[in-house]
């Protein structure tokens, strides 16, 4: 297999990468991989954080590199992707849920701070409705607030429509290592942000062996959970919270393009209940740099702090939606 170079890294960002824990926990058929980076505070608040649709937990390590142990981060593979890749059905946003649920009982921590990207976010926020116990704030990034959907589309080609070339790849094959890292570092997202912790997560996808690597993320999962996140339980959660929630927001979309998934106009139109849920826009991100790229990562990082009431060097930032 092609190494894995690592650009440069500085003695923090490697310090970083080696305190990084995982283990498993009992799910429903199986068990779910799950990474920590944990706080030099064995005490310190506990944030749980839920990834994209065809992602894996390694996609927060730069949010975690800015939290810089003040708590504890948790991100599992969700069910179907990554190191959770062969864990069965049934899927669906609810069973995420409710797999968080396991992941916060064994724990043992109590509450956590909850957090998720993306499709992350629709669980996130499903998951605070269905076990309101497990949590004392909610941020959502880049997700969670959903939109009618066009009639007559079929589900892969909605899917695709929205995602793109993350879709596309699940049924392609790699030679090696190095041709994924190049698939990725040509997409239009990813171009300039790429760092050692991109290298880590995306790398963290590939299964199988040369030269036919593979994603691991289970087309079935991808499927169901695309269409689930798109119905009116999950897409309405957000309307029926528990309590106050902030939404992140990038400014431009999964393709880099200058129209992002949200923006004044559609989350105003989409009737948030401005006393439950705030909106911030992250002024120079797109969906994927809102948490692989560095401002973005560390206005996620203030933002988690400030929600677990730990002071961080610099406000939450962010701009606050009109």
């Amino acid at each position: 297999m092609s190494p894995t170079p690592r650009y440069g890294t500085t003695a923090r960002q490697d310090a970083a990468a080696a305190a990084r824990e995982e283990f498993q926990v009992p799910v429903p058929g199986g068990r779910l991989a799950v990474s920590r980076w944990p706080a030099d505070d064995p005490g310190a608040p506990v944030v749980l954080a839920l990834h994209g649709i065809t992602a894996n937990g390694l996609s927060w390590a730069r949010v975690a590199h800015h939290l810089a142990g003040r708590v504890t981060l948790v991100a599992p593979d969700l069910r179907g992707r990554g190191r959770s890749g062969r864990l069965p059905g049934p899927y669906g946003i609810a069973a995420h849920a409710d797999d968080m649920a396991a992941v916060v009982d064994a724990l043992g921590v109590g509450r956590v701070v909850l957090t998720g990207h993306s499709m992350g976010a629709f669980t996130a926020a499903l998951t605070a409705v269905r076990h309101p116990h497990l949590l004392t704030a909610l941020l959502l990034v880049d997700g969670g607030v959903g939109f009618p959907v066009p009639a007559g589309l079929d589900p892969d080609e909605l899917i695709t429509s929205v995602i793109g070339p993350a879709m596309r790849r699940l049924s392609m094959t790699f030679p090696d290592r190095e041709a994924y890292r190049a698939f990725w570092q040509r997409h239009p997202a990813f171009a300039g942000p790429w760092s050692p912790w991109v290298d880590d997560y995306i790398q963290r996808d590939l299964v199988g062996q040369e030269p036919e690597l593979r994603s691991s993320c289970s087309l079935e999962a991808v499927r169901t959970d695309g269409v689930d996140q798109l119905g009116g339980e999950v897409s309405g959660a957000v309307h029926r919270l528990p309590g106050p929630a902030v939404l992140l927001w990038a400014e431009r979309g999964l393709m880099d393009e200058p129209q992002g998934l949200y923006d004044e106009q559609r989350l105003t139109a989409a009737g948030l209940d401005p006393h439950l849920v705030r909106t911030r826009l992250v002024p120079g991100t797109n969906h994927y740099t809102i948490i692989i790229g560095d401002e973005g990562a560390r206005v996620v990082a203030r933002h988690l702090l400030a929600a677990a009431g730990v002071a961080g060097p610099e406000g939450p930032g962010g701009t606050p939606a009109r």
